[in-house]
């Protein structure tokens, strides 16, 4: 039975399900608007589409890296609690997803849709899976990093909930270069860097944070002609801590970062990425003895 945009469109309007599952609903039903509606309830899908508008601040880091490791793609997996976080058919899931991302060689979450998995699109796994496992779930976030003149180095914390990618470039790749780029990304995920190194700092970020110890300054009641060397000495300071190369290194911290990539002839770091499960995402604190009490007020 040949099925038209116009009843797609309703049946979509009506259960907020995809374009794709609505479809095949109304051919698997003959075009009945009713009983499509009701086969999707019986997949689970239109449970999954309600589901999608939930928060998701849960979930895994995951990533991908090439078999040259010259490519690598870093993904942040998201559901909604801990519990399913640490179900192995979600961390399966989250580890399928991620290497059919960058496998695809997307650099976007906004290109995802256009990756398959098992001859699916991605959207639709992740609906399918929302559906079996009873929360919302999404792919939040995709980073691609390059190293065609060197190597990338991944490290993910224990628990999958930070996870650091970093392109190193060396005239040599050879095993110090490796390990090398590994504990660069190990201390980026220990001690979450914003920036690489000075260029990278926004001069409205320095001169904000100027004004700060200013303040800081004049409220200490300093007298005004030490508080701009004062204020030099503080920038340098808080510059170092922000930098990933002025950090002291994590694994020996009597050196540097940068110090220690000065060591070893013809290696720089040429950029970073870190993800750490949930960062930025607003949740609303729940009372459980407050939901309680709402309820049997209620009956």
């Amino acid at each position: 039975m040949s099925i038209s945009a116009k009843q797609v469109k309703e049946l979509r309007q009506q259960t907020n399900a995809g374009i794709l599952d609505c479809k095949e609903a109304l051919q698997e039903t003959d075009g009945d608007m009713d009983a499509a509606a009701e086969w999707l309830e019986k997949k689970g899908i239109t449970a999954a589409q309600k589901k999608s508008g939930r928060v998701a601040a849960e979930g895994l880091i995951q990533y991908w890296r090439s078999d040259d490791k010259k490519s690598a793609t870093l993904v942040e997996v998201n559901c909604e609690t801990d519990f399913v976080a640490r179900n192995d058919d979600f961390q399966t899931f989250a580890r399928r997803v991620t290497d059919a991302i960058g496998e695809a060689g997307v650099d976007s979450v906004d290109d995802v849709d256009d990756v398959e998995l098992d001859g699916e699109p991605v959207s639709q796994v992740v609906t399918e899976k929302i559906a079996t496992l009873g929360e919302n779930i999404n792919i939040r976030r995709v980073e691609r990093l390059e190293a065609p003149e060197g190597v990338i180095g991944g490290y993910i914390h224990t628990g999958n909930q930070i996870g650091v990618v970093v392109s190193v470039n060396a005239t040599d790749v050879d095993d110090d270069v490796e390990t090398f780029s590994r504990d660069v990304a190990m201390h980026a995920a220990a001690m979450a860097p914003p920036y690489l190194d000075r260029d990278d700092i926004p001069q409205d970020a320095i001169e904000s944070q100027k004004d700060v110890f200013r303040a800081q300054m004049e409220e200490q009641g300093k007298p005004d002609h030490i508080i701009p060397k004062i204020i030099e000495g503080k920038i340098n300071k808080w510059i170092g801590e922000q930098t990933l190369v002025n950090q002291p290194f994590v694994k020996d911290s009597d050196s540097t970062v940068g110090e220690l990539q000065s060591e070893m002839e013809g290696v720089s770091i040429s950029e970073f990425v870190r993800f750490e499960v949930g960062e930025g995402i607003e949740t609303e604190e729940e009372d459980f003895a407050d939901e309680v009490a709402e309820a049997l007020d209620q009956e």
